[in-house]
């Protein structure tokens, strides 16, 4: 378990931080909305009425929030819609299809309102097959580009979602350029060779512009997925050096004479090699034209976001992708995922989560020859049927609540009662916590305005929220 660096990274709450005084009357209980998720399901995102109870003054272990020490503003939490999960989805009625997408980007009661989505620039792994845009090996200007791939069901689905939440943020993310671009010729691994580099920002670039001209805004774009993973199809090595100078001189310049606003975001790999998105940020040439960096964690720890934002603190951190391994094990996926991707990147600074993805059919299909055979969905679509996976909960448990705008706030980390805390622009105060111990805990809750205890079941996740005014 990658816990180490939780405990200070991130949060500012060294022996400098003191404790709210909380002026309220001990005794007074404030509303508090709270949302329960059990390790046995026994709740599930279930609102919980007399979940709260006066404050115990006799109870050491208290998380204390600052709501006066803001960090990081957050852009949304989400998933990754691929093109598997496109087809699973487009393969459902259209009333059924309908309810689940208003249940995942609605933010009315019995939805969870996910506000943030990564799709992939040509196919990911986890399409039937791999495709590209322009398979013209002499048409380096890309008059042949064509989306027609995405109309079978990724763009249709896409559509259906901004038609319920219009707000919705899109990074868009290739796995791999076309393979006529490469040193291998091939899907897998090979770098793109430098005589392509023009002609690649001009695929980026048109990419943006042609989805601009579908009605999708294309908020955010990775330069590459897994830059150092060859292994995955499609896949593409990038080296840092290689992609500081395609940014520097090919596509910074480019979306900048063609006007596009679209935020570059690099790296979006494991926290193990800080010193990537750091050297390409150390490149002023390339860094104006920059916005952050993101990160995966299938291999490294998650302090080490807080290692690459102490060195730029002028740029942006983002947890771009996670996966839930089938057949999933529902008590540790949940544990897990919350402690590490949603309060652990939060609290190094990650202003939107992303999980990979939205969701799985039962045969766990499709995805590429080469891709991944065992990738278990947030949901699993069987026709209409939908099963909700760890993966659901742990993004409604913060998704609902933790919508773009709100700011995350001081909170003090406990081992027992991992947390972060935030403030919404309506003045509600959200508490992310998870009972990361083998036994119930009682604990108290203090914001300087309002206290009270909570009891929490062993391997338990609670939301709980509200007015800092009560």
């Amino acid at each position: 378990m990658m816990t180490s660096l939780l405990s200070n990274c991130g949060q500012d709450d060294g022996p400098d931080f003191m404790p709210p005084v909380v002026e309220e009357p001990a005794g007074e209980v404030p509303e508090v909305r709270s949302f329960l998720t059990r390790a046995d399901r026994s709740a599930a995102f279930t609102p919980q009425s007399q979940f709260v109870t006066a404050y115990d003054e006799d109870n050491a272990l208290e998380i204390n929030i600052g709501t006066g020490t803001q960090f990081q503003p957050m852009d949304g939490i989400g998933f990754a819609l691929t093109g598997g999960s496109a087809d699973h989805l487009s393969a459902m009625s259209a009333s059924a299809r309908a309810a689940v997408l208003n249940e995942l980007f609605g933010n009315g009661d019995g939805q969870i309102g996910a506000s943030f989505i990564r799709i992939s620039i040509g196919s990911s792994d986890l399409d039937p097959f791999v495709f590209f845009y322009n398979e013209d090996a002499t048409d380096t200007q890309h008059q042949g580009f064509s989306l027609e791939q995405d109309r079978r069901s990724l763009l249709p689905v896409l559509k259906e979602i901004l038609a319920i939440r219009p707000d919705l943020n899109i990074m868009a993310t290739p796995w791999s350029a076309p393979d006529w671009m490469k040193s291998n010729s091939a899907s897998a691994g090979g770098e793109l060779m430098p005589e392509f580099y023009d002609s690649y920002a001009r695929y980026l670039a048109q990419y943006v512009q042609n989805m601009a001209d579908e009605g999708i805004d294309i908020g955010y774009l990775t330069i590459q997925n897994e830059p150092l993973n060859g292994f995955n199809n499609p896949s593409m090595i990038m080296s840092a050096a290689d992609q500081t100078t395609f940014i520097k001189d090919h596509l910074g310049p480019r979306f900048e004479a063609e006007g596009i606003d679209t935020k570059l975001i690099i790296y979006d790999h494991n926290p193990d090699r800080a010193d990537y998105p750091i050297s390409v940020l150390n490149d002023a040439a390339a860094a104006q034209y920059i916005t952050g960096s993101a990160f995966h964690l299938y291999a490294g720890d998650i302090g080490a976001l807080s290692t690459v934002r102490n060195a730029h603190p002028e740029k942006a951190i983002y947890f771009t992708e996670q996966w839930f391994g089938a057949p999933g094990n529902f008590a540790e996926d949940l544990k897990w995922h919350i402690r590490e991707v949603m309060i652990g990147s939060v609290t190094n600074w990650s202003q939107a989560v992303i999980e990979w993805n939205l969701s799985s059919n039962p045969t766990l299909d499709p995805h590429t020859p080469g891709g991944c055979e065992a990738c278990l969905g947030c949901i699993t679509i069987d026709g209409d049927r939908v099963i909700r996976n760890a993966g659901f909960y742990v993004v409604a448990h913060v998704a609902k609540f933790v919508q773009p705008g709100t700011v995350r706030v001081q909170s003090n980390y406990l081992n027992e009662l991992p947390n972060v805390a935030f403030v919404t622009p309506n003045d509600e105060v959200v508490l992310l916590v998870l009972n990361d111990t083998p036994t119930d805990q009682h604990f108290n809750v203090s914001d300087g305005e309002n206290q009270f205890a909570v009891t929490l079941n062993a391997g338990a996740v609670a939301t709980l929220v509200w007015d800092q005014t009560n």
